[in-house]
């Protein structure tokens, strides 16, 4: 018998021994199977770069305690405002060493480079987003964002009227709910000024 790599499994050609009861070596050989899965593991593609990027970010994070957060005079321990976040960070540089030190220790797959690839593609709709928060102040929150929705809707391949449409009313909906309804403070875009004064300028500038 031998493992799915072709390797042979350890005591497997070992004939039974007199008087050996069934199923003893069948339990000899699921546990040898376990205990080596245990400590044999690949490292997916792009885990060693995300490794190391997040125990790189946790040691920043470690190193700008002292200018982010301060010790209070005269205070308890447990409700100083660096305490809750110094252990937060600590148990993530910890953890996140921990990941590193077992990718390192581990096999690499391949395909890293369409992994990394991949990762580049995601970044395309950051990109977007930014576009969009600094088209808010610009041209108002309404305009920016129904052209948001519509853009993302078209660049996902929903071309049609009927998307468009729903994209253009989910957009609608989202104004009416962060800005109209939930009163969130957004600024009012630059469009608005030139509209003449009056009721219909305050209400845009208010609500959408």
């Amino acid at each position: 018998m031998s493992k799915p790599d072709g390797k042979q499994v350890p005591g497997a050609h070992i004939p039974p021994r007199p008087g050996q009861r069934i199923g003893t070596r069948f339990r000899n050989f699921v546990r040898t199977r376990n205990f080596q899965d245990m400590f044999q593991r690949n490292a997916r593609p792009g885990e060693l770069v995300f490794a190391a990027g997040f125990f790189g970010f946790s040691v920043l994070l470690l190193i700008l305690i002292p200018w982010q957060t301060q010790w209070v005079p005269r205070s308890k321990l447990f409700t100083q405002p660096a305490f809750w976040p110094g252990i937060a960070i600590i148990v993530m540089t910890l953890f996140s060493a921990g990941h590193l030190f077992c990718v390192l220790c581990a096999n690499r797959l391949p395909g890293l480079a369409a992994e990394l690839a991949a990762w580049a593609r995601a970044l395309e709709f950051v990109l977007w987003f930014i576009v969009y928060v600094w088209l808010v102040p610009i041209i108002g929150y309404l305009i920016a964002t129904i052209a948001f929705t519509c853009a993302l809707s078209f660049r996902m391949g929903y071309r049609g009227a009927r998307w468009m449409g729903l994209a253009a009313v989910f957009g609608l909906g989202v104004v009416v709910l962060f800005k109209g309804l939930l009163g969130v403070n957004i600024p009012s875009g630059d469009i608005y000024e030139l509209l003449p004064a009056g009721a219909l300028r305050s209400f845009l500038m208010t609500n959408f």
